[in-house]
């Protein structure tokens, strides 16, 4: 048990913690920042209190200058009720007298007891307002006799004046009740008041709002650029009018009272962070050194131990591959060459087996390359209960393994141990919750008949295991004299077939379908030949295998789509329009994402109707990631194209891809009509096939029909179309235009018995 850490020690380790500088410079930038903060709260505080001391100077100038102009124009009515018959020579000069000492007025008004200005002062400019009624509303109307009445002041207002602008007009009544002679109205702008009354200062630094009873009455300096933080509204002590007062200090007023403290300590506090961890930072480098220096002795104690199993991990690892545990390719191919010496000195027999798992590729592409690691660990346990003093097991790489059998007396030894490699695929595999059947192919090389040397071994291994895949899966083949030749062609071939396409040298042969209900022939099956610059025309079996090894199945795929519309839209407007092509597509080519854009553009740009072209698929092909197929061949249905199923009845099926997929055509495979009419199992499986298929509306083609004895029989049992040499072998379309025209591919030239 870990003996407690003391505090002292738990003390030096936050010390010299890599993230204690940085967290004693956050802790002073918090420090900073709340300094900061505070010291501008104070500074917004202050400033706040100024702008309220600048609000109540205005609001009490506003008020006091105001009334001082109010009781002007109260002293002006008082001249008038003292001496009513005052002229209005005199009245007028009183007047522009006023005007002259206050400098705010606009104008000087004698109103008439009904309310009609008489008399104006001065007469430039205000000509429109002399016989204006000022009781202009019922409100107006109320407020001036209330001030007839009482005596006491009556003020507008912010109203648009008579003479143009916005203003208010103080009315002071001359003689009150009854007596009433009128006011006297002092007129004033809105801006001209506010400037007299306010000083420039104020003006300059400020935006003022005059609200009367709620509502906006006047603004000042409108487009001052203010500061939203900051505002100051005070009601304002008038006679008759209810009044706030809005002001709003500019931007540039909130800067000048704004003190540099917050900035000059945040700066301070930030800087003496800064100091106090590039300090602790240094110490830690010091304290980290010394116990950098403790720990070398240690380190250097250990590092032999250390250095002594990195040396036993290199050298496993330069033996062993990581995922299986097996013993790589490179371990294996020196131990072979240490093995066939020893073979060489002591006269015996040495075996080198390749093993291939069958399939591998399309379950790890489809499942997914964890499951293809999860199989091939797997595998590699089974394989590796066969290892002893005599058998060594190797992985290769891929999906392919090696055995090396020392010691081998005569060929039955190799065939039992084939017989134990095989017997480690009679078992499913559980992957991933599901149990997977695998196979494999093995090809045989035996020292020294099949070569002298670790590599002339291997090789003629490999060419082995591909004579094997050509005879079948699930199978072995032993290297034999010839079979070096044989792959030097097919490398030779492979080559060659680079150039095929860029050379234009594959041409397609056509072999029509007897329609049997009618004896026409309305469809023909494409069939690629290869045209050899030096082999002369060579059949599919001869380099279709190579071409789906290499990846170049979908280039000539595309190309014999292509091809046929091509036909077809030399056919379209002749005697052969009626003419169907069918064509071949591999798994591959169904894998491409691209195909079926492929066929719609090959079909639009010759020009030909959809329903003029089929698509082959073998059965086996249908039933590989059926999820990702339905979505393909359904496009290719809804294009229009037929779609139908070759070699049908030698998959793997559950036959319900019948009722899934848009399937036209069943093509019964040869292997079911070449004794039809000999065996009676082919026979009942042919009846069937047909029956199932029309009982699900699908037509039925006959491949590989031969004599005439398969023709009746299939005719006997309604089978819709057949194919074969009894009509024809594939010929070019020369050839066959030049049959149907002269009538050579009839062959139902009487009627056939039932």
């Amino acid at each position: 048990m870990d003996k407690p850490a003391s505090a002292l020690t738990l003390f030096v380790r936050g010390l010299l913690n890599p993230a204690f500088p940085a967290l004693i410079f956050l802790v002073f930038l918090a420090i900073a920042l709340g300094l900061q903060y505070g010291i501008e709260k104070q500074d917004s505080t202050q400033i706040q209190a100024n702008l309220n001391n600048e609000a109540s100077s205005m609001a009490n100038r506003l008020e006091r200058e105001f009334m001082v102009h109010a009781e002007a124009i109260s002293r002006m009515a008082n001249r008038f009720e003292a001496a009513p018959d005052t002229p209005r020579e005199v009245w007028e000069q009183d007047a522009r007298n006023y005007l002259s000492d206050f400098g705010v007025y606009q104008a000087i008004e004698w109103v008439d007891r009904n309310y009609v200005i008489r008399w104006m002062v001065p007469y430039e400019g205000n000509e429109d307002a002399i016989g204006y009624n000022v009781a202009f509303s019922p409100e107006r109307l109320a407020s001036l006799q209330e001030a007839q009445a009482t005596g006491h002041l009556d003020i507008s207002g912010v109203i648009d004046l008579k003479q143009g602008g916005r203003g208010m007009v103080i009315y002071a009544p001359i003689f009150s009740g009854d007596a009433n002679n009128g006011f006297i109205a002092g007129v004033f702008r809105m801006e001209t008041l506010a400037r007299h009354l306010l000083s420039s200062r104020t003006l300059e630094s400020f935006r003022i709002e005059i609200r009367d009873s709620g509502k906006p009455a006047y603004e000042l300096n409108s487009s001052t650029n203010t500061d939203p933080g900051f505002s100051r509204t005070l009601d304002i002590n008038l006679p008759t009018i209810d009044w706030t007062l809005t002001v709003t200090p500019s931007v540039s007023w909130v800067e000048e009272q704004r003190s540099n403290w917050p900035f000059v300590t945040f700066v301070i506090m930030l800087f003496m962070g800064l100091l106090t961890s590039l300090t602790t930072l240094l110490v830690q480098q010091i304290l980290k050194r010394n116990r950098a220096l403790l720990k070398t002795r240690r380190e250097l104690d250990a590092e032999i131990s250390q250095r002594q199993a990195v040396q036993q991990d290199l050298a496993r690892l330069e033996t062993t591959d990581t995922l299986t545990g097996l013993a790589n390719r490179r371990f294996f191919m020196e131990d072979l060459a240490h093995t066939l010496s020893i073979a060489d000195r002591q006269m015996r027999q040495a075996a080198l087996v390749m093993i291939d798992l069958d399939r591998f590729q399309m379950l790890n592409d489809s499942l997914g390359h964890q499951f293809g690691d999860e199989l091939l660990i797997k595998v590699s346990e089974r394989l590796n209960a066969l290892s002893d003093e005599r058998v060594m097991v190797a992985y290769a790489g891929g999906d392919e393994f090696m055995v090396c059998q020392q010691h081998v007396d005569d060929i039955d030894d190799v065939i039992n141990l084939l017989g134990q490699i095989k017997q480690c695929f009679d078992e499913p595999f559980h992957v991933q919750s599901e149990e997977h059947g695998v196979t494999a192919t093995m090809g045989v090389a035996v020292y020294p008949q099949s070569g002298l040397d670790a590599d002339t071994l291997l090789r003629n291994a490999d060419v082995a295991l591909y004579r094997a895949k050509e005879q079948g899966r699930n199978t072995y083949q032993f290297y034999t004299e010839g079979m070096q030749e044989r792959e030097v062609m097919r490398l030779e071939l492979d080559k060659d077939l680079n150039h095929a396409l860029a050379n234009d040298e594959f041409v397609l042969y056509f072999q029509p379908q007897l329609d049997l209900n009618d004896s026409s022939i309305n469809s023909v099956e494409a069939l690629i030949r290869w045209q050899h610059p030096r082999r002369g025309l060579l059949p599919p079996v001869d380099f279709i295998p190579l071409a789906e090894e290499s990846g170049r199945i979908t280039d000539i795929g595309r190309w014999v789509v292509m091809a046929a519309c091509r036909q077809l839209a030399k056919w379209q407007n002749g005697p052969y329009s009626n003419l169907r092509i069918a064509v071949n597509l591999s798994g591959r080519e169904l894998d491409d994402e691209s195909i079926v854009d492929h066929i719609q553009e090959a079909l639009e740009t010759n020009g030909v109707p959809a329903d003029r072209l089929e698509v082959e698929l073998t059965e086996e092909i249908f039933i590989q990631n059926i999820e990702h197929n339905l979505n393909q061949l359904t496009k290719l249905h809804k294009l229009g194209v037929h779609l139908a199923i070759d070699d049908f009845g030698v998959g793997y099926s559950s036959l319900g891809y019948l009722r899934d997929f848009p399937v036209d055509l069943l093509k019964i495979d040869r292997s079911f009509i070449t004794d039809v009419t000999e065996r009676h199992d082919d026979a009942v499986i042919t009846r069937a096939v047909i029956n199932l298929a029309h009982n699900l509306g699908i037509q039925v083609v006959a491949e590989g029909v031969e004599t005439r004895e398969q023709l009746t029989f299939l005719k006997n049992h309604r089978c819709d179309l057949i194919q074969g040499y009894l009509i024809s072998r594939p010929i070019p379309a020369a050839e066959l235009e030049k049959a149907l025209s002269s009538g050579l591919l009839d062959v139902v030239d009487t009627p056939v018995g039932t």
